[in-house]
C-alpha cells in the first residue's frame, strides 16, 4: 500500500476502547478521544517544515490502533519514520474555568503535541504514558470550546531505541513481530483545578495493617488539606485520616486498619480496598477528589526464599507478550485483556512475566482484582549494535528515564510482585566498564530508589551485572527433561545454571564465555523455559519444517501426547526443587510465526488445557514448611 493511499476506517461501531483507561486513579469527569482522527504518513519526516501543524490531513485512522494494525483501518506494515494525527475536540462547557489535562496512554516512539498550533508536550518512549497541560479553558459563550490537537510521532528504524519485540527488518522473523508506530493506547482528557492531585503512591504495610499514602500535589496553598478514607469490599469505611496540604509538595499519611478488617491480598483472595481522596481548600470545599484501589500484601526475601505475605508461594508464571492478530500491541477491547488472564489461570498458571512490553494500566487493574501475580518489565530490546558480544549492547539514558516512568505509573498495583528492567542482555563480561554495565546498574538503582517494597531483578537471563541484585535467574530451552534436570541441579550448592553456560548441552556456542557476575545466594528461578514447538496443522503440512512459517524451541513433538509428556517432565524438574521459587513457561499464546504457545494467536485452543493445568498443580517442593524441604 502506498503511504498516500490511506483507506478510511470502519466507524460504524461505537468509540473503540471506551472504558476508563486509568482505573487505579479515577476522577469523575473525563472525555475519551478515541475514534476517527485525521492522519498522514510522513516518510521524509518533513511535515513540520511543510506546515502540517496547521493543515488538514487527507487520511483517516481509528485511534488507539496503530497504522500497521488491521483495526486502525490502514494495515500498512512498512517502516514509518514519522506519522501525523489531527483532531478537533470540543471541550465540555462545564469544564470552563478549569485546567484541561490531555493524556496519552502510549505513543511510539517520540511524540510532539500541539494544541491550536502551540506546542504543549514532547515525550520520548513508546511504552509509557504522558500528559499535556492545555491550561485553563475560557468559554465566555458557555457553548464549549474547540481545540485542535495535532500529534507527530517519530519511529526510527535504526539506532538504539527501546522497541521490545518490534522487528527492525521488514518482515517478521524469529521472535520479532510487526511494528507499532504512533498512538497505540487511549487518548483522553480530564478537567482539574489549578491545585490538584497528581498520581498517588499507595504502599501496603501488612506488618502494621496499614496503607502509607504519598500524595503529590500540583502546588501548595495556605489552608488546604487532604482527607483519605479506606473502605472494604462491603463499602464500609474502615480507616480515615486528614493531613495539611500546604507544607509539603507530597503530603504523607498512614491509614491504619482495625485488626479485624485485615484482609491480605493474595491469589486465593485478591481483596481490594477502595481509597477515596479529597483535596479541600481553606473553606472546606473539595477542589479535587479521586478514587483508588489498594491491596494489603507484602513481598519479602528470606535467604533463597521469596515470600508473599510471609509465606512461600510458588510462582507458576507464563510469558505473556501482549500481542493480538488484529491490534498488534493494542488489545481489541477490554474483554481481551481479561480473557488472557483467565486463559492463563485455566491452564494452571498463577501469574506472568509481562514480557518486553509495558502493559496498559487496565491489564494491571484486572490482574489486581483476579489475584494474578506479575513481574513488570521494560521493552528494552533494541539496544543491540550487531557487533561482537563484547560491547554489542548500547542502551541510552532514555532507557532509564522511560523505565522510571513505568515504575511510577504502576507502583500502586498489588499484582506486581517484582520488577525486571532488562531482558537477555547478551554481552560478555570483561575488565572494562561498558555502557551496558552503567545502564544496568543505573536502572537497578533507580528502581530500588523508586520502590523499596519489591524485589528487583537486574536483567532476566544472560548478563547479570549487579552483584547485589535481589533475584537471580536463567533461561533454558533444553527440551529433554533429564538433561534439563542435570542442567538445573546445583542450586543447593550455590552453583545454579547460569547463561550462557550450557551444561548438558554439548556443542552449543559460548560455553566458555562469562556473561554475569557470580551468583551470591539470592532467590533463584528459571524465568524462561519450555517454548515447546507445537502447531498440529503445520506439523502435517508440506512446509512443516519451514521455520519462517512456524517455529518453536527444540524438535517439534510428533504428537500432542508427546507435547504433554515433555511439558510435564520439564515443569516437574522445577516443581521438585525446594530452592526454586518459581518458573516462567514460554509462552501463553502463539505470536505470528513463533508457535510455541499454550493457545493459538487468536486465543483458540490447540491443546488439552486440562492436562497442562494438571501437570502444574502437583505440589511444589518450595511451598513445603521450612525445615521440610528435603522430605
Amino acid at each position: 500500500m502506498a503511504h498516500t493511499d490511506i483507506p478510511s476506517p470502519d466507524v460504524s461501531n461505537a468509540v473503540p476502547r471506551p472504558e476508563y483507561p486509568r482505573p487505579g486513579f479515577v476522577r469523575e469527569k473525563w472525555l475519551n478521544l478515541n475514534g476517527t482522527w485525521q492522519f498522514a504518513f510522513d516518510p521524509g519526516d518533513s511535515g513540520l517544515e511543510r506546515g502540517l501543524v496547521h493543515q488538514e490531513l487527507d487520511g483517516r485512522i481509528l485511534v488507539p490502533f496503530c497504522p500497521e494494525s488491521e483495526l486502525s483501518g490502514i494495515g500498512d506494515t512498512d517502516f514509518h519514520p514519522a506519522v501525523w494525527y489531527r483532531r478537533t475536540v470540543r471541550i465540555p462547557a462545564d469544564w470552563a474555568g478549569r485546567r484541561v489535562l490531555l493524556h496519552f496512554g502510549a505513543v511510539d516512539h517520540d511524540a510532539t503535541v500541539w494544541a491550536d498550533g502551540r506546542e504543549v508536550a514532547r515525550h520520548s518512549g513508546g511504552f509509557t504514558s504522558f500528559t499535556a497541560d492545555l491550561g485553563e479553558v475560557a468559554d465566555p459563550a458557555g457553548e464549549g470550546t474547540e481545540v485542535v490537537i495535532v500529534v507527530r510521532a517519530r519511529d526510527a528504524r535504526h539506532g538504539p531505541q527501546a522497541r521490545g519485540k518490534q522487528a527492525t527488518e521488514y518482515a517478521n522473523s524469529d521472535c520479532h513481530y510487526t511494528r507499532t508506530t504512533g498512538i497505540w493506547q487511549t487518548v483522553w482528557m480530564e478537567p482539574v483545578s489549578e491545585v490538584h492531585l497528581r498520581r498517588p503512591r499507595i504502599t501496603p504495610d501488612l506488618a502494621s495493617g496499614a496503607f502509607h499514602l504519598e500524595l503529590p500535589l500540583s502546588t501548595n496553598r495556605p489552608g488546604h488539606r487532604l482527607t483519605a478514607r479506606v473502605s472494604d469490599a462491603d463499602g464500609e469505611t474502615v480507616a480515615e485520616a486528614t493531613v495539611r496540604a500546604d507544607l509539603d509538595m507530597a503530603p504523607r499519611m498512614v491509614l491504619v486498619l482495625p485488626e479485624d478488617r485485615h484482609r491480605p491480598w493474595s491469589p486465593e483472595d485478591p481483596h481490594l480496598y477502595r481509597v477515596r481522596i479529597e483535596l479541600l481548600d481553606a473553606d472546606g470545599e473539595a477542589v479535587d477528589r479521586a478514587e483508588c484501589t489498594a491491596g494489603l500484601r507484602s513481598v519479602a526475601i528470606d535467604g533463597k526464599r521469596l515470600l508473599l505475605n510471609g509465606r512461600p508461594v510458588f510462582q507458576r508464571l507464563v510469558l505473556d507478550q501482549g500481542w493480538y492478530p488484529d491490534g498488534l500491541m493494542t488489545a481489541p477491547d477490554d474483554a481481551a485483556l481479561v480473557r488472557d488472564i483467565e486463559l492463563s489461570l485455566a491452564a494452571g498458571f498463577n501469574g506472568a512475566r509481562l514480557h518486553q512490553k509495558v502493559f496498559e494500566e487496565r491489564f494491571l487493574h484486572h490482574a489486581d482484582r483476579l489475584g494474578y501475580l506479575v513481574w513488570g518489565e521494560f521493552g528494552d530490546w533494541g539496544a543491540g549494535t550487531g557487533r561482537t558480544t563484547r560491547d554489542n549492547q548500547q542502551p541510552t539514558a532514555g532507557f532509564v528515564a522511560q523505565w522510571l516512568e513505568a515504575v511510577e505509573r504502576d507502583y500502586s498495583h498489588p499484582s506486581i510482585v517484582g520488577w525486571c528492567p532488562l531482558n537477555e542482555t547478551h554481552q560478555e563480561l570483561h575488565d572494562r566498564q561498558s555502557v551496558l554495565d552503567d545502564v544496568t546498574r543505573g536502572m537497578f538503582l533507580a528502581t530500588k530508589a523508586a520502590d523499596t517494597s519489591r524485589p528487583v531483578l537486574d536483567a532476566s537471563g544472560y548478563s547479570h551485572r549487579v552483584a547485589e541484585t535481589d533475584v537471580y535467574d536463567s533461561h533454558s530451552y533444553e527440551q529433554d527433561p533429564e538433561a534439563f534436570r542435570r542442567q538445573m541441579a546445583g542450586l543447593d550448592k550455590d552453583e545454579p545454571f547460569l547463561n550462557p553456560d550450557n551444561r548438558g548441552n554439548p556443542g552449543k556456542r559460548d560455553t566458555d564465555a562469562v556473561w554475569s557476575l557470580p551468583y551470591r545466594g539470592q532467590p533463584y528461578f528459571c524465568s524462561e523455559f519450555g517454548g515447546i514447538w507445537w502447531n498440529p496443522e503445520e506439523a502435517e503440512a508440506a512446509a512443516g519444517d519451514d521455520r519462517e512459517v512456524s517455529w518453536g524451541y527444540g524438535e517439534r513433538p510428533r504428537t500432542e501426547e508427546e507435547f504433554h509428556t515433555r511439558f510435564a517432565g520439564l515443569t516437574a524438574v522445577l516443581l521438585d526443587d525446594p530452592l526454586m521459587f518459581g518458573y516462567c513457561y514460554t509462552q501463553l499464546t502463539d505470536v505470528f510465526q513463533e508457535q510455541n504457545g499454550v493457545y493459538r494467536f487468536d486465543r483458540s485452543s490447540k491443546l488439552d488445557v486440562a492436562r497442562v493445568r494438571a501437570a502444574q498443580q502437583r505440589p511444589a517442593a518450595f511451598e513445603r514448611p521450612a525445615g521440610e524441604e528435603g522430605r
